[in-house]
């Protein structure tokens, strides 16, 4: 399920980068807002699943909590994202939409993000004791 997890933020963080240049495509194109519209709403269902992904990690696998806080704030600053943009307030849009992708970017930088406190050392040379588990 940790997998899962890790899976759904490169997803997400693909979907966050693909959000800006299907808003360069609105720019140009006839259609581009239904491109631009369609990107939108699949950064947020993907923010949805791994609300449900970091909740499913924590409760039977044993992972951090604080996966689900940051599951749960991005989910919340994604739906922001999309009222400002049906809304048309280009002023906080855009760089909100450069924080998403910020964001999602570091979190899939994080390589012990997603896994279980059992399997955390607080030295990153050495693997957490049995004593400590």
């Amino acid at each position: 399920m940790t997998t899962f997890l890790r899976g759904t933020i490169a997803l997400q963080t693909l979907v966050a980068f693909l959000a800006p240049v299907t808003a360069g495509l609105l720019l140009t194109t006839p259609n581009g807002h239904v491109l631009h519209s369609v990107s939108a709403y699949t950064v947020w269902v993907v923010a949805v699943v791994q609300v449900v992904a970091a909740v499913l990690v924590w409760r039977p696998g044993g992972g951090s909590p604080g996966m689900i806080l940051y599951a749960v704030v991005f989910l919340g600053l994604v739906t922001a994202q999309v009222v400002l943009g049906i809304a048309h307030v280009k002023t906080v849009h855009v760089p909100l939409g450069v924080l998403l992708f910020g964001l999602s970017l570091v979190q899939l930088s994080r390589p012990n993000a997603c896994l279980p406190l059992r399997g955390r050392s607080r030295r990153p040379d050495r693997r957490a004791s049995h004593a400590a588990a």
